[in-house]
């Protein structure tokens, strides 16, 4: 999400002049069409022109910005008809026809917001990565022109860790060098700042940061347009103050629950002790019959013989 400046003379929402700007989660600032404009408004990722109607006008206006050192791509927002009139002289990164749909009004923003990035030449003092910018010598960082409220230990973990990118430190490194070696808290107080730091670089930006697992953290440098799929370790995890690395778990780490019936299947393990039949179920090895239990008096299987006979009476 960006922050577009949109310039017109027109008194209309900036739905009305590119109807696209209402399909997209772009912010949209609407001034008028001069060059005091820019004094007025905050910094903007972005600078559209309205040059729909008037286009000496626009023309004009575009000539004037460039001279103004614009530190954001400038657009011309033209009809169909307009761009046989737009040539390199207005100044203008690009041109965006008033009808173009939301993914073609999104793809050039990015591409012109991305080669502005690139291009800018960075100062003796300032870390680039990507969008993120760090200015050593007036201890500000921005995320393309917009300025991030950081305090002073979060300005100089990010600015250590940026100065580092790939290399993973632990909690105890970054205490040291960032801290200092006077300091007596814990290393949970990296875990807070990172949290942090996160939270203010926002969803698109927070994975600059990323966690190794069971070892501390590291910076992940953007890479050229889209970072893409960041492997698991370099995901940021929202911390958990519950789970901690002597539960075997890096913090952030949740545990897995355990699968449906696991806790029943081990509670009838339990119960079933080694070396001990159970009534019902035969033993390996054995059958059914010699498994089942058996009585301590065995019946004689055979009848008694009958008793000798009685001596012949005389």
């Amino acid at each position: 999400m960006s922050d577009l400046l949109l310039l017109t003379g027109a008194l209309e929402p900036a739905p009305e002049i590119l109807p696209s700007l209402g399909l997209l989660l772009h912010t949209v600032r609407v001034g008028p069409a001069e060059v005091t404009a820019l004094a007025d408004a905050p910094p903007a990722d972005a600078i559209l022109v309205d040059a729909r109607r008037d286009l000496a006008q626009a023309r004009s206006l575009c000539l004037l910005l460039r001279t103004a050192s614009l530190d954001a791509p400038l657009l011309a927002v033209v009809t169909e008809g307009g761009l046989a009139a737009v040539t390199a002289e207005w100044g203008a990164d690009d041109v965006i026809l008033h009808t173009a749909g939301p993914a073609e009004v999104e793809a050039r923003l990015r591409l012109a917001i991305g080669r502005k990035a690139t291009l800018a030449p960075a100062a003796p003092d300032e870390i680039r990565s990507g969008d993120l910018a760090i200015d050593e010598a007036t201890y500000t960082a921005r995320l393309r022109s917009r300025a991030l409220d950081l305090t002073f230990k979060e300005f100089e973990l990010l600015k250590f860790l940026a100065q580092h990118p790939g290399r993973v430190f632990t909690r105890a490194h970054l205490l040291q060098e960032v801290w200092g070696y006077d300091y007596f808290g814990g290393t949970r107080t990296v875990d807070v700042h990172v949290r942090r730091l996160r939270a203010k670089l926002g969803a698109e930006h927070e994975a600059l940061i990323g966690t190794v697992r069971n070892v501390g953290y590291r910076f992940v440098p953007a890479k050229g347009g889209d970072a893409g799929q960041l492997p698991r370790s370099a995901r940021p995890e929202e911390l958990d103050p519950d789970v901690t690395e002597a539960d075997g778990l890096a913090p952030g780490e949740q545990a897995r629950p355990e699968p449906a019936g696991a806790q029943a299947d081990r509670a009838q393990a339990g119960r079933a002790q080694p070396g001990r039949a159970q009534p019902g179920r035969a033993q390996p090895g054995r059958s059914a019959q010699d498994s089942a239990p058996r009585d301590r008096a065995q019946p004689d299987t055979e009848p008694r013989q009958a008793s000798a006979a009685p001596a012949d009476r005389r």
